[in-house]
């Protein structure tokens, strides 16, 4: 291998070191946010800014005697993590176009990027509709949403650009595994309804103003129903997967992992209920759910990968024999 060549390669990795890096930061970050949405809602900090962009009017950082100050530090801080996860993201869109990226991947990135924004205003939104249950709900989901599409984005980036899709497993087992994340929308759709009912309201003000009127209790059986359902479909997707014969390991490992995780969000439901919904169990279950949709968007991405020219050409006749 000449000298030339060696240097390119090395170049090539670094870039895609540095891709990869850029990735997982924007799938924390895109968790991260989930978390401290949370914490503002338990501490009734939602107001502590309470206008959009600024702060206060007038001012774009907190401004003394406004708001109790930690409300403030806390709606604050949240906003700020916004202009983080803007500089992860474009720090993503950059590497991959620097990298000389196939178009899917650079369609991945402006995902985010755009994404990051548009969940901005809807923050602002919300904020002007004082925090109204619809309103943080259509905050919330789309941020999970892009949680589930940074998992895929970091699973596909590490693949070739000049290769072909080859399936890991047959394409029954791949649609269990879109069933799977359809499940899943609808358990996150029923939680933001569970705690549109419950008691953070996220303004320590408004008391139940703004509340989904409904039986919290009756609401909490739909939202586990869902629970169970989605539990239910994994362990098919896990029994499916190890009955594949061409699954991979590392398809395997995540399907397990998915089960895991699932089972521990669920025992914090139940811990959730029986207590009364405290407040320190409210950001657990919500980061749990980043956790949940990370791990499933790593599940459904591994059905399929992509592999270099010169291996698909081996492997077409696999892969024929696997589309049912």
């Amino acid at each position: 291998m000449s000298i030339a060549s060696t240097i390119d390669r090395e170049a090539t990795e670094r870039s895609v070191r540095n891709q990869r890096n850029a990735a997982f930061g924007v799938l924390a970050g895109q968790s991260l946010i989930t978390l401290t949405g949370a914490i503002v809602r338990v501490t009734g900090s939602g107001l502590g800014c309470d206008t959009w962009p600024n702060c206060h009017p007038g001012s774009l950082i907190p401004v003394r005697g406004a708001a109790p100050w930690i409300q403030q530090l806390i709606e604050f801080g949240n906003r700020t993590l916004t202009g983080v996860l803007v500089a992860l993201t474009i720090w993503l869109l950059i590497a991959v176009y620097r990298g000389g990226r196939r178009q899917y991947i650079k369609n991945l990135a402006w995902v985010q990027l755009v994404g990051v924004i548009v969940q901005a205003v809807i923050g602002g939104i919300s904020v002007h509709a004082d925090l109204r249950w619809y309103a943080v709900a259509l905050h919330f989901l789309p941020s999970v949403l892009l949680v589930f599409f940074a998992a895929i984005t970091c699973v596909r980036i590490m693949e070739p650009d000049d290769g072909e899709y080859k399936p890991v497993y047959p394409k029954v087992i791949r649609q269990l595994a879109l069933g799977v994340s359809v499940a899943l929308a609808l358990v996150l759709s029923t939680g933001t309804m569970v705690t549109g009912a419950g008691p953070h309201a996220g303004d320590a003000n408004d008391g139940m103003k703004g509340r989904l009127e409904v039986d919290i209790e009756w609401m909490s059986h739909i939202h586990a129903g869902t629970m169970y359902l989605f539990l239910g479909l994994t362990i098919g997707l896990l029994a499916a997967i190890f009955a594949s014969q061409t699954a991979s390991k590392v398809a395997r490992s995540w399907a397990i992992a998915l089960v895991c995780v699932i089972v521990t969000q669920a025992f914090v439901g139940i811990l959730q209920v029986n207590l009364g919904v405290p407040r320190w169990t409210v950001p657990i279950h919500v980061f749990l759910s980043s956790v949940v949709t990370a791990v499933t968007g790593f599940v459904y991405a591994h059905g399929i990968t992509r592999v270099p020219s010169d291996q698909a050409v081996e492997t077409k006749n696999t892969a024929a024999a696997l589309t049912l």
